[in-house]
C-alpha cells in the first residue's frame, strides 16, 4: 500500500464506509443507525488504514441544563499522537458534536437520560468525521423507512414545559424556542419532522468548542431576559431583520442582551 498521510487516510474511509441502518423505529416506522453500527462498519477500515478511533465525552452546564460535548478522535497509529509533537496536529483528526440531555424521559432515570444523548453526541461527532449523512440515506428504499408529513403534524412531544404541543404549534407561537431546540442536537425523527414540516434547519455553529459554548450561553441568555422583561422575540427578530435568534451574530445577541438587561 502507497504511504498515506492522516488526511488522505481519512478520504479513504469516508469514500469506502457502508454503515447500514441496524436499527428500527416503530413509533416512526423507520430505519436508523446507532453509534454502535458506525463502530462496527469503521472497524476493517480503521485496521486496514493503520488507524485508531477514539471517543470521549464532557458535560457542560449551560443555562439551566445540562449538555453533552463528544469528541470523536482518528489517529495515525504509524505516527503516534503526541500532546508535546510539534507535527501532533498532522497525525491526529478530531470532530465534535453536542446534544442537550432531556429535563425528563418517560422510563429513563437519571443515568440513562445521560448515556442516551452522550450516544446522540457521539453519533453526530462520528457523522461529521466520516460524512455520513443522517436525513436521508441511498439505502432507504421502502416507504415505511421514510418520516411522512402527515406524521410530523401528529406528533405530540412527550416531556417539558410544552409537553402535549405538536411542532406546528411551536412553529407559530414559539418559534424560537424551537429554533433553539433544534440547534441543540434533538433526536434523529423529531429533527427530521421539525425540518419537514417548517423551514428550518440547525443553526451552523463555530468550529471553536469554546465560541460554541459562548452562543449557545447568548442566546439561551437573550431568550431568559425576553421573559424576564416581558419582551416579545418576534419584536426583536423584527429589529435585526431575521427570521430567529439563531440568525443573529454574537454582535446582535451580544446587543440584544444589552439592551434587554437595561430593562430589569
Amino acid at each position: 500500500m502507497e504511504k498515506l498521510n492522516i488526511y488522505e487516510k481519512l478520504q479513504k474511509i469516508q469514500e469506502e464506509l457502508k454503515a447500514p441502518k441496524g436499527q428500527y423505529n416503530s413509533f416512526g416506522k423507520y430505519k436508523y443507525r446507532s453509534c454502535e453500527d458506525i463502530f462496527e462498519a469503521v472497524k476493517p477500515l480503521l485496521k486496514k488504514y493503520n488507524l485508531t478511533l477514539t471517543t470521549t465525552d464532557e458535560l457542560y452546564y449551560i443555562g439551566d441544563r445540562y449538555y453533552i460535548k463528544a469528541v470523536a478522535r482518528i489517529t495515525d497509529t504509524e505516527k503516534p499522537y503526541m500532546e508535546d509533537d510539534e507535527i501532533s496536529a498532522c497525525n491526529c483528526i478530531t470532530n465534535v458534536g453536542w446534544a442537550r440531555e432531556e429535563e425528563v424521559k418517560k422510563g429513563m432515570d437519571g443515568s440513562q437520560i445521560t448515556g442516551a444523548s452522550s450516544s446522540y453526541a457521539r453519533k453526530y461527532a462520528l457523522n461529521g468525521l466520516f460524512l455520513i449523512d443522517d436525513t436521508k440515506d441511498s439505502d432507504t428504499t421502502n416507504v415505511g423507512d421514510e418520516i411522512t408529513e402527515e406524521m410530523a403534524k401528529e406528533y405530540v412531544f412527550e416531556n417539558g414545559k410544552n409537553k402535549g404541543k405538536t411542532i406546528l404549534e411551536l412553529f407559530n407561537t414559539s418559534k424560537d424556542y424551537l429554533q433553539w431546540y433544534l440547534n441543540q442536537g434533538p433526536r434523529d425523527d423529531i429533527k427530521q419532522m421539525i425540518m419537514l414540516i417548517t423551514d428550518m434547519k440547525p443553526a451552523i455553529v463555530p468550529d471553536n468548542e469554546e465560541e460554541q459554548t459562548e452562543r449557545l450561553m447568548l442566546i439561551k441568555d437573550v431568550m431568559d431576559l425576553a421573559n424576564k422583561t416581558n419582551t416579545d422575540v418576534e419584536t426583536i427578530n423584527k429589529h435585526f431583520k431575521v427570521d430567529t435568534l439563531a440568525n443573529m451574530t454574537d454582535e446582535q445577541l451580544k446587543e440584544a442582551k444589552k439592551v434587554l438587561e437595561q430593562k430589569l
